[in-house]
């Protein structure tokens, strides 16, 4: 993949962090990388791919979004949660995992809707 495409993403940050391997759906990231233009503040991932032995992963009866490489958690809260989640609809990602409480905010963006077998889909944690 060519991360030149995603000027404002690093391949490290996408590396899962149990095995250090990486599978990022190109079709994802482009739609990531038009999402971070538009928002005009950095996103700072926490979570992108994550391989089958990933503990998350690994209690999973079969592949999430994340092992698909369709998926990734952005640090963010507040009302900059509230306008990324704005923007990312406005771009066709309609599976949105919220978590805003305690000190771990995220919000889920993923395309597995469009690029595996997900339903859309808006849930919390």
């Amino acid at each position: 993949m060519d991360w030149s495409q995603y000027p404002n993403f690093k391949k490290e940050e996408f590396i899962c962090k149990h095995t250090g391997k990486i599978y990022m759906h190109p079709e994802f990231m482009t739609v990531l990388q038009a999402i971070r233009t538009e928002y005009a503040k950095p996103m700072h991932i926490t979570s992108g791919y994550r391989d089958r032995k990933h503990p998350i992963e690994a209690k999973k009866l079969t592949p999430g979004e994340h092992e698909k490489g369709c998926a990734a958690d952005i640090k963010v809260s507040g009302e900059d949660a509230i306008k990324l989640i704005g923007i990312a609809i406005k771009h066709g990602i309609r599976r949105i995992g919220i978590q805003q409480k305690g000190l771990g905010r995220y919000i889920h963006l993923g395309m597995g809707d469009q690029l595996s077998k997900f339903p859309p889909a808006i849930w919390t944690y």
